[in-house]
């Protein structure tokens, strides 16, 4: 476990250190046993223990006296209950990201990196209350297919098989986001078709990351 909350602590740095999360805001995640190990409630970053990671069961249980989860455990808990692939989540307050969910839409498929996400667009979650489950089933929603979403007036969410692998997509959708907002001051991108975004699902299958 020891090793798990060291990882935790880790990318919890790398969201301020990467500029995808300032302080205290977003959080992360790892499946662990029957729930998973995830950042506590309104701590800095930058003070982070081990102490201070906390283990919540997959059906909602935690001990208080040893610390009090994320705000947003519920969508964590969430994720993992409905989908078995995701091993670790990245929840980021990231710029770009951030912006574009603002205005309530999906990224279309205007670069062909957007399949990173899973599928032909990167879509964008209805808002809800941050904590509730009214949050968390929008997400899930908005994750239908995919591995990444934005969330409407908040963010952005990503999950893989590995914590490495889903703060590399949490970035990828940021820089996305930021590529997306530029072509716009252009005027109205090109849309790739879905004949060849299905073509680049498929190549994105096999592709290795190292």
């Amino acid at each position: 476990m020891r090793k798990i909350k060291a990882e935790i602590i880790k990318y919890s740095k790398m969201l301020n250190s990467r500029k995808l999360s300032a302080l205290r805001s977003g959080n992360i995640s790892i499946r662990y046993k029957d729930g998973f190990l995830i950042t506590p409630s309104g701590k800095k970053y930058s003070s982070l223990n081990y102490k201070d990671i906390v283990f919540v069961s997959i059906d909602g249980k935690f001990d208080q006296t040893k610390g009090v989860p994320s705000s947003e455990w519920k969508f964590h808990q969430d994720i993992y209950r409905k989908k078995k692939e995701a091993k670790a989540i990245v929840h980021a307050h990231s710029t770009s990201a951030t912006a574009v969910s603002t205005h309530k839409r999906s990224i279309p498929s205007f670069h062909y990196m957007v399949a990173m996400a899973g599928g032909h667009d990167i879509k964008c979650a209805k808002y809800a209350t941050y904590g509730t489950r009214e949050l968390s089933k929008n997400i899930l929603i908005a994750l239908k297919g995919r591995k990444a979403c934005l969330i409407a007036n908040h963010g952005q969410i990503a999950f893989e098989e590995n914590l490495s692998k889903a703060f590399e997509l949490a970035e990828e959708v940021e820089n996305i986001s930021l590529q997306y907002i530029t072509s716009l001051k252009l005027g109205k991108p090109k849309i790739l078709s879905l004949k060849e975004m299905k073509k680049v699902l498929s190549k994105a299958k096999n592709y290795k990351r190292g």
